[in-house]
């Protein structure tokens, strides 16, 4: 029964990490340099979840396997007076979009929920088991 409550808790652990992904995603929305000061647009991260407790594949549960970049094309804006525009008048945006950034983040925080419901539903039945019991 206690496996139920540590499957749920690695599925806490796993939306809480996507929620911070997905943060990292909007708040790096207009980056256009890297940390060195160089023409380098952010590029979008999501976390990969695979099946098993973190740092064992055989115990239920999940876990963020790792986070990765996404490899689809940086966004090209038109903005000629921009310093980092190239010769074409455009500039070099992160491929983030806010619109899939907020419905991630939406099925995150559900998942999450559904997540600490399983583990108070679960708490509510080794409760009923030990009432039983004594």
């Amino acid at each position: 029964m206690f496996d139920a409550l540590d499957m749920g808790a690695t599925g806490l652990l796993a939306q809480r990490t996507r929620l911070d992904v997905i943060a990292s995603n909007v708040a790096n929305a207009s980056t256009t340099h890297d940390a060195s000061g160089k023409p380098n647009p952010y590029r979008r991260r999501f976390a990969v979840i695979a099946p098993g407790a973190p740092g064992d594949s055989g115990k239920p549960g999940v876990h963020v396997q790792e986070i990765r970049q996404d490899t689809a094309p940086f966004i090209k804006k038109f903005d000629p007076g921009n310093p980092d525009a190239g010769a074409d008048g455009y500039v070099q945006m992160p491929n983030v979009d806010s619109t899939v950034e907020f419905v991630n983040a939406i099925e995150a925080s559900r998942a999450y929920e559904a997540n600490v419901t399983m583990m108070e539903v679960t708490k509510g039945m080794i409760n009923a088991a030990l009432r039983l019991i004594a």
